[in-house]
């Protein structure tokens, strides 16, 4: 018999593993019964996981994020729209900017673009990465959420919405490339408090 371990709330205990390769039925049954009971106990004492209320964001693009095509990104709302030459929003979207104050409002041009990036410190890789302007240690874009040296994504999409990011700004992979055929060389971008 294969133990498994479990650890539930503040307690640990040592199960038996349940995958019906039992010697007996009458083994199976009581191990399917403790199953059972084992289950209830540490559904009692598990505590739901924590919900977290967002805060009201709108929508809407700024009044005061320019004319003509352009990207906006708001710092303090971590989203982007995408704006056509008649003022239009196209899309928008959440995102996720920098934990560090190293990007202030103003209006920038996109100067660079890469399909495939790695990061300055050389930890993580990433794709559809759009510059427009120069942090303190590399540049800043917008770019899809990175992958760590395992593979792993840095976040989960369901973050976006937070500042996570090290310097540029994160999108969800779809977003990015939305981004990516939106933004060549020289096109305005708009980053708001």
């Amino acid at each position: 018999m294969i133990v498994t371990v479990l650890v539930a709330g503040a307690g640990l205990g040592l199960l038996p593993d349940f995958t019906g390769n039992s010697a007996s039925s009458a083994e199976a049954s009581s191990d399917a019964a403790f199953a059972t009971l084992t289950q209830a106990r540490l559904t009692e004492v598990t505590p739901a996981p924590a919900t977290v209320t967002p805060k009201p964001v709108s929508t809407e693009l700024p009044a005061d994020s320019g004319t003509g095509k352009r990207v906006v990104f708001s710092q303090s709302d971590q989203r982007v729209w995408l704006v056509d030459a008649n003022g239009v929003a196209e899309t928008t979207y959440l995102v996720s900017g920098s934990i560090h104050d190293n990007l202030n409002p103003g209006t920038f041009r996109v100067y660079s673009r890469s399909e495939r990036a790695t990061s300055f410190n050389y930890t993580s890789t990433m794709r559809y990465f759009v510059r427009f302007a120069h942090g303190p240690n590399a540049a800043i874009g917008f770019h899809d959420i990175p992958l760590d040296r395992s593979g792993n994504l840095e976040q989960t999409t369901a973050q976006l919405g937070t500042p996570l990011s090290s310097g540029c700004i994160r999108q969800e992979r779809p977003n990015a490339i939305k981004l990516w055929n939106f933004a060549p060389v020289g096109t305005k971008v708009v980053v708001l408090a």
